[in-house]
């Protein structure tokens, strides 16, 4: 071979190293943010698939020594077949969990596949390098891993900037899949062609087609499968399906079929000329009379229900009323709540000015503006002129605002703790941020799991210099779990300088599940079963 074509053939696998290590990222990143959005505990699967993907990378390293006498066809097979698993990885995850919902089970084995076949390629291509010209082999290695590296860096910033905003899960790693079996082919079938002999050179071609075949079909048919799926863990059709950079967003069922003159709508804001009515809520037994005949509209997060339109107001009024019930509630501080229904509870205060509502995900609030049953399960809370709605991660808006505003009450409507995941919203530092935009005599409302996680929560109250007092969510209702999540069950009340007084304020109807009585006995209930001392708090470094 001369000089010329050497290096030019060299710099060609060195692309093809560097387009190889895109796409292996990515099918990485593919299975993090799937096994995020699907298992939960984000923190848990990121470890589990780059351990065992990692793990996987040394064993497909020792098996390629096997493969090294013939490298360019054991590249284009180990490219090939990388393709088509790291291709239908997604698909393949999904349907397991939608159907089997072995997901963990599956999550392990297709890491660990892809895994063994990313680690067969070093070998590999450290072999057609040396064969194109031989060199000192530490020169050769830095080289290679430097087109790797860079090319993992390129996949890396691909996947949440251009790949996952532009084509989502499915369709970037197809897409994905198609680009590692064409960079494989084309180190075999052009710049080692010699290598292959005629049959097994057809052999490769029609392999190769055969993946992109595979993979052109799995794009066709993928919505078929997304919408079986969902009809398989939903148990009905779809409303609503939209996919955000923090999952899937799925709303199920019928809007609630409350008779308009006891619908509940938002109060108007105090007007000191006019005293205005205090709108009516409909009773409980109204309610589930009402809705009796059509399926109750659900809201999925992630794959998790997160709002039950038959009961969910028992959890949202629980974590709103008392909160309210202070020295003051002209100004409130909503962290989270991007589906109105908290909001809706606060808006029937008629003390209340403005509502800053605090949450990460703009497609939530998004559709509860624009789907008409959510829009009317949550009284058109944000088409009232009272709110603001800010698009910040709760934690880091507290963290970086400038705090010069302080509220009568901050609501905490954020998701329950999963081991290590989520457990910002439920650490001393966040509770500390949080009561400190506390006005004197405010009040802070945060949710709680019900057993041993509810005084670790208090004990972070506790730890943030606020008293506490806990209550459960009023029972079950008829479908649904009170808070829309088994893992949320108890609401803590928190004030500087004193347990509050557990009330409910005289400028919003009574709730439909609480009365003063209930609050009372149940919070004498609960807090005679608090541990001493208190166990340790959840911290950011060491989350419980």
């Amino acid at each position: 071979m001369c000089a010329r074509r050497a290096r030019l053939t060299r710099l060609l696998v060195l692309l093809a190293a560097f387009v190889c290590a895109a796409c292996g990222l990515v099918y990485e990143l593919e299975l993090v943010a799937l096994g995020g959005y699907l298992l939960g505990d984000p923190v848990t699967q990121t470890s589990v698939v780059l351990s065992v993907m990692v793990f996987a990378m040394g064993l497909g390293s020792l098996a390629a020594k096997r493969l090294t006498h013939r490298p360019a066809t054991s590249f284009a097979l180990v490219e090939c077949a990388l393709a088509l698993f790291g291709g239908l990885s997604v698909l393949a995850l999904y349907s397991c969990w939608a159907w089997l919902g072995r997901d963990q089970l599956a999550l392990v084995v297709l890491t660990c596949l892809i895994g063994m076949l990313i680690g067969a390629e070093i070998p590999l291509l450290m072999t057609l390098l040396q064969r194109i010209r031989r060199e000192e082999a530490g020169r050769a290695a830095a080289d290679l891993f430097a087109a790797d590296y860079v090319g993992a860096l390129v996949g890396g910033l691909a996947f949440p900037f251009v790949l996952l905003p532009l084509l989502g899960q499915a369709a970037g790693a197809l897409l994905t899949g198609a680009v590692n079996a064409l960079a494989g082919a084309a180190v075999v079938l052009w710049l080692f062609r010699e290598e292959p002999g005629p049959r097994s050179k057809g052999l490769l071609w029609t392999g190769c087609g055969a993946v992109l075949a595979a993979l052109a079909l799995a794009a066709a048919c993928s919505g078929a499968i997304e919408r079986a799926a969902r009809h398989a863990l939903y148990g009905g059709p779809l409303r609503q399906a939209v996919q955000s950079r923090y999952g899937e967003l799925v709303l199920t069922g019928g809007p609630p079929r409350l008779d308009p003159a006891t619908a509940l709508t938002p109060a108007a804001p105090r007007n000191p000329q006019t005293a205005p009515t205090a709108p009516t809520a409909p009773t409980e037994q109204a309610t589930q009379t009402a809705q009796a005949g059509a399926p109750p509209l659900r809201l999925y997060l992630a794959g998790r229900l997160a709002a039950c339109g038959q009961d969910e107001y028992r959890y949202h009024e629980a974590l709103v009323h008392p909160a309210l019930a202070g020295a003051g509630d002209g100004r409130v501080l909503l962290l989270g709540g991007g589906d109105g229904l908290a909001l809706r509870e606060v808006l029937r205060h008629r003390g209340v000015r403005t509502v800053l509502v605090v949450t990460a995900d703009p497609a939530l609030p998004a559709l509860a503006r624009t789907d008409p049953a959510l829009a009317a399960l949550s009284g058109h809370a944000f088409a009232d002129p009272r709110v603001r709605v800010v698009t910040a991660d709760p934690l880091a808006w507290l963290r970086q605002d400038g705090g010069a505003t302080r509220f009568d009450a901050v609501l905490a409507d954020l998701p329950a703790p999963e081991r290590a995941a989520r457990s910002e919203y439920h650490a001393s530092e966040f509770y500390q941020l949080a009561a400190a935009r506390l006005a004197p005599g405010g009040r802070l409302a945060v949710p709680a799991p019900a057993g041993p996680g509810l005084w670790t929560v208090a004990a972070g109250l506790r730890a943030a210099g606020l008293w506490s007092v806990p209550f459960p969510v009023p029972g079950r209702g008829p479908a649904c779990d009170p808070a829309g999540s088994g893992d949320l069950a108890a609401v803590l009340l928190a004030a500087h300088e004193q347990r509050p007084v557990l009330a409910l304020a005289p400028d919003a109807p009574p709730p439909r599940s609480l009365t003063v009585g209930q609050l009372t006995a149940a919070a004498a209930a609960l807090t005679a079963d608090r541990p001493r001392p208190l166990p340790p708090p959840s911290t950011l470094l060491h989350p419980r």
